[in-house]
């Protein structure tokens, strides 16, 4: 399993995540004026940025629409974005042929039911800690971390380190 687990990870260039419950706790706040929040980690968000100064592409699939998640993409520099999405699977065909990647190359992160199809299409599908038991038994590996915890963080050390690319990564930091 270890070995199918590295096999996956050596693919892997492109990240497809869900939002609620992946990139966020899962909560969804709302303010008495009506505005939606959300608290998103700083780890994913530094990750995600060592991630693609890698030449590494990250998309993000959601079912619901939300400025909140816009911004937080375009601070990130993530421009594979699809928001209110019914049809996961769908969103995920339409950006792989825009990004020109294969699903063998692509990492996807779940939690809940929605993702499934996500899931199931990927090269490694990756479940966070917290998630739903259907998205962890449809998941080739389950985080330690729950969603909004720096779960996205982890994974991309995982993949990082399996292709040997985490050393770099650490001797940019050492000064």
């Amino acid at each position: 399993m270890v070995d199918d687990l590295q096999q996956r990870c050596a693919r892997i260039e492109m990240l497809v995540l869900d939002v609620d419950g992946v990139l966020t706790d899962g909560r969804i706040v709302y303010s008495d004026q009506g505005d939606e929040i959300k608290a998103f980690h700083v780890r994913d968000g530094s990750a995600m940025k060592i991630w693609q100064r890698l030449g590494k592409r990250i998309g993000i699939i959601t079912g619901r629409d939300s400025r909140i998640v816009a911004r937080r993409a375009k601070e990130l520099g993530v421009t594979a974005l699809i928001q209110g999405s019914d049809d996961k699977r769908a969103a995920l065909t339409q950006m792989l042929n825009e990004q020109g990647i294969e699903p063998q190359a692509v990492c996807c992160v779940g939690d809940d039911l929605p993702d499934l199809p996500l899931l199931r299409a990927a090269g490694l599908a990756v479940a966070v800690a917290d998630a739903c038991t259907e998205a962890k038994q449809a998941a080739h590996h389950v985080a330690m971390t729950s969603g909004g915890r720096g779960a996205v963080r982890e994974v991309i050390e995982l993949i990082l380190r399996a292709q040997g690319r985490w050393e770099d990564v650490l001797k940019r930091y050492a000064g």
